[in-house]
């Protein structure tokens, strides 16, 4: 029986809830498929910053290094100011572990509601691989004369070629093992941001002419890739773009899906510890009532199977979301009006396991 280490950081407000689910959907999967997973809990978060002024020590970054991955619930508190909890928690263990992608499926399931219409699970089908730990994001910058009527304040968007080619084969190679458009498109906006976009072009090009000969080339500057999103996404197969324009387009795709109570995402190092996430936040005014969508947090720990290596594990957690939904039993994605609790969407998905 092959043993899994996951490190669990249930976090703020719903977190620990949709965790709660994910895990009962995990242990009906490794009971399924002859695994053992064993969870390590941390109380990384808002209530632990407030007891003790800490988000993400050094020392546990040394220790989540031992892990084969992390569960995340949710980070975002009320009495924490903005900013804190995720540049202390969650950058700082994407840029320390080294999660140069993060992983987006947009996938619309049946009997979810899109705004898109007459769109539907034939049609919205695609992934976003994110650049994550490059561009803006990276700090690099700063102010001055900070609050007088000069004020000047700067943030660079900065890539390497090593950076980028990395991210790129990931999207190739996703695009090959995913055999379904065989097209790979850039999204940047080069005509203004010239020279990284270049260096994102170009690396797409050449990759590609060089090493998969197999995979369609295809560009959009990202304010078009936000309109061919809306209007056409059955376009779509994979869509790699850099680190801000990634943060806003998997946005938008969590909504053309059904909302974020659908929407996991994966924290990616392939040759390290990868966490693994529902994107929407911690939603504290609905903590503990029950009534919060794990559906996404389901979904997160099945792309932890499948990139630990379990695909048949993986795919069966997909088929079982898959038929919890097409059930018709789970009413919206929305907060309270699913027809059933929490704790019913978990019973309900590891029961179909």
């Amino acid at each position: 029986m092959k043993t899994y280490n996951i490190a669990v950081i249930p976090g703020d407000g719903t977190g620990p809830e949709v965790v709660r689910e994910g895990i009962k959907v995990l242990d009906a999967a490794a009971a399924k498929f002859g695994l053992a997973l064993s969870y390590t809990p941390f109380d990384f978060g808002g209530e632990r910053y407030l007891r003790t002024g800490e988000t993400l020590p050094e020392s546990a970054i040394d220790e989540l290094r031992g892990f084969d991955a992390i569960y995340l619930g949710a980070i975002g508190h009320p009495d924490v100011k903005p900013g804190i909890l995720e540049k202390g928690i969650l950058l700082k263990a994407r840029f320390a572990l080294d999660q140069y992608i993060n992983l987006r499926p947009v996938r619309l399931y049946p009997n979810v509601e899109t705004p898109l219409k007459d769109k539907g699970p034939e049609q919205i089908d695609f992934v976003i691989v994110r650049e994550n730990t490059g561009g803006i994001y990276t700090g690099i910058g700063g102010a001055t004369l900070v609050g007088t009527p000069n004020e000047i304040a700067t943030q660079v968007m900065v890539y390497s070629r090593p950076v980028v080619e990395r991210c790129v084969r990931y999207a190739y190679d996703l695009t090959r093992k995913r055999a379904r458009k065989n097209t790979l498109t850039l999204v940047h906006k080069c005509n203004v941001l010239t020279d990284v976009g270049d260096l994102w072009v170009r690396t797409h090009k050449e990759v590609g002419d060089a090493d998969y000969p197999d995979i369609k080339q295809d560009y959009n500057h990202v304010d078009a890739c936000t309109m061919w999103m809306v209007k056409s996404p059955e376009f779509y197969d994979v869509i790699v773009t850099e680190n801000l324009f990634g943060d806003i387009i998997t946005d938008l795709g969590a909504m053309i899906q059904g909302g974020m109570g659908i929407a996991a995402g994966g924290n990616i190092n392939p040759e390290g510890v990868s966490m693994f996430e529902p994107i929407g936040g911690s939603a504290p005014k609905y903590t503990g009532m029950d009534i919060i969508n794990p559906l996404a947090a389901i979904c997160a720990g099945g792309m932890m199977l499948g990139v630990l290596g379990e695909e048949g594990a993986a795919q069966a957690v997909d088929q079982a979301v898959y038929a919890a939904l097409a059930s018709g039993g789970i009413k919206s994605m929305s907060a309270g009006r699913m027809g059933l609790s929490t704790t019913e969407v978990g019973d309900l998905v590891a029961g179909l396991l």
